[in-house]
């Protein structure tokens, strides 16, 4: 009851702080979507549907979501963007068949219909779709499961998604053990080959389970320990051949963590690993080819890149790039040609970058958009497929 009561604590604080997080730059951040630089307005028009990028804002006084389509080094602002959800948008994922956007609010998960021009609209069913106090969301590479790491209670939330609707029915909540009390779930990743899903849990290490994507059922393995309780664990990318897991570390340790994947899910350290980053690591994303990994590092307000070669990660040239300030989320977007970066406390809100021509791996900043009066405190960023 003890830990309940104190999971229900931590809860509220974090809906609180997250409300609350204009002008602070060191809040927390569950890992875990009309603007400035090349953005443009909104306006009709079909855009490609693996060409959008929506950001979710909450500062003061507005919980929005904003929606662009990314052209050649452009974003472009979506129609009727941004949207009114009435929720700190806490995380996000958009469906493998690009139809669905699921938010996660403090007390529920929401579902937005994408239009063919990357408007938002609400089911004829409504947007709340489950009643859960949600973290961070993944879905499966197969798009029949939707993945909600819970914030309440130690468990991993599953559910099935109607393709049609965008409807959940929830299949399971899977209870996974781990020795301390401090939990704090910030991010769910699955493996791109469906079998396994990982879970940081801020300073209590990190949840495995393998999975079966027939059946949707989750068997908690091996959770991989704390390093120490100054470390926190709080975000994950798995590479393309489900070989290799890296992790956004802070404090003791602090840096990209890289991991090989063993049977089961059992995880060994590279050699070397941590590699150093910047200040307070907050995010990790892998290009589309899985060769360079980027690390978001909130205080510093870079992202660092590296090359990779068996997990081992190695400098980019010109790396750490610059970046909003207290960056807290990345996504790959447009066919894998960008890498899009979200600030909670803006200068600018989203930053996208691509890729050098001639330096492989290193970020060259293209376009920067606001999603509301920069800061608009842009929480998390995700892209369609």
């Amino acid at each position: 009851m003890a830990a309940r009561a104190a999971k229900l604590q931590w809860r509220i604080l974090l809906a609180a702080s997250v409300v609350a997080l204009t002008g602070c730059s060191n809040f927390f951040v569950p890992q875990n979507n009309s603007g400035g630089g090349s953005s443009g307005g909104g306006g009709g028009g079909t855009v490609s549907s693996g060409n959008l990028v929506y950001v979710g804002s909450a500062n003061a006084t507005t919980q929005t979501v904003s929606g662009f389509s990314v052209g050649t080094g452009t974003l472009t602002a979506v129609s009727s963007a941004p949207f009114s959800i009435g929720v700190v948008p806490l995380a996000e994922v958009v469906t493998i068949s690009n139809t669905f956007l699921y938010v996660a609010g403090p007390g529920a998960i929401y579902a937005y219909v994408i239009g063919s021009d990357g408007s938002l609209s609400t089911p004829s069913t409504g947007a709340s779709q489950a009643i859960v106090f949600a973290t961070a969301l993944d879905v499966s590479p197969d798009g029949n499961w939707l993945f909600a790491l819970d914030g309440t209670f130690q468990q991993l939330d599953i559910y099935q998604i109607n393709k049609t609707t965008g409807a959940l029915s929830q299949s399971s909540a899977v209870p996974y053990s781990i020795s301390t009390t401090s939990v704090q779930p910030k991010s769910v990743k699955i493996s791109p080959n469906g079998g396994l899903i990982f879970a940081a849990l801020g300073t209590a290490g990190d949840a495995v389970f393998t999975f079966n994507t027939s059946t949707g059922v989750a068997t908690p393995g091996t959770p991989l320990a704390p390093i120490s309780t100054q470390t926190s664990d709080n975000a994950l990318a798995v590479d393309n051949t489900s070989t290799h897991l890296y992790i956004a570390r802070t404090g003791q340790g602090a840096g990209l963590a890289a991991y090989t994947i063993g049977s089961g899910g059992s995880l060994t350290a590279v050699n070397g690993s941590p590699f150093a980053a910047g200040a307070q690591p907050l995010a990790v994303a892998l290009d589309s080819t899985g060769a360079f990994a980027y690390v978001a590092n909130g205080t510093d307000a870079t992202i660092s890149g590296y090359s990779l070669t068996n997990g081992v990660a190695t400098p980019l040239s010109g790396s750490p790039y610059a970046s909003g300030q207290s960056v807290v989320s990345l996504a790959l977007a447009g066919g894998g040609k960008y890498l899009l970066a979200a600030a909670s406390q803006g200068s600018p809100d989203l930053t996208m970058y691509s890729f050098d021509a001639t330096v492989a791996g290193k970020l060259d900043q293209v376009a920067t958009a606001a999603t509301g009066t920069d800061p608009a405190g842009a929480l998390v960023v995700v892209a369609s497929h």
